[in-house]
């Protein structure tokens, strides 16, 4: 049913921009460092994935929210709000629990590809769309985030032994 296709896209476009925020603000947070590096490319590669996933909507001429989005988004900014283990300063927890939900968010977009192209069939209505490169593509941002996931876990639960 089309009716629960546009808003299955518009949640997923919602959460992508979730994602992408968080992506751009550990980057920024971690400027001048190896992972700030590592997490410029996931921010990026997260970044050319909503656009992917706009051109999509507007393949199957999906009305965009205007709302949703502006929801993630004002959602991500919120949620820097949470208490970390340091009163005003980026703490390992924080930079732990980015990498967290970064890699929970490229996980749930390589299974939202797979969903688009083998439970929707979107594969067969948009052939200019190549699903399994864009679950190469999560996947290796995956891949990429997982051992600064591991290294940074490592980190902050150390300094909270002391």
């Amino acid at each position: 049913m089309k009716k629960f296709l546009d808003i299955y896209l518009n949640d997923q476009l919602a959460l992508g921009v979730g994602w992408r925020e968080l992506a751009r603000r550990s980057a920024g947070s971690n400027r001048g460092t190896e992972l700030g590096v590592a997490l410029e490319r996931v921010a990026n590669g997260i970044t050319e994935d909503v656009e992917t996933f706009r051109d999509i909507m507007r393949g199957l001429g999906v009305r965009i929210s205007p709302v949703k989005p502006v929801l993630a988004w004002g959602a991500e900014r919120i949620g820097r709000l949470k208490p970390n283990g340091n009163l005003r300063s980026y703490s390992p927890l924080s930079r732990f629990e980015e990498l967290e939900f970064l890699a929970m968010g490229i996980d749930g977009k390589k299974q939202l590809w797979t969903t688009l192209r083998d439970l929707a069939g979107l594969a067969a209505r948009l052939p200019d769309i190549d699903f399994d490169e864009l679950i190469g593509r999560a996947e290796l941002q995956r891949a990429e985030v997982e051992p600064l996931r591991v290294r940074a876990g490592t980190e902050a639960f150390a300094a909270t032994a002391d």
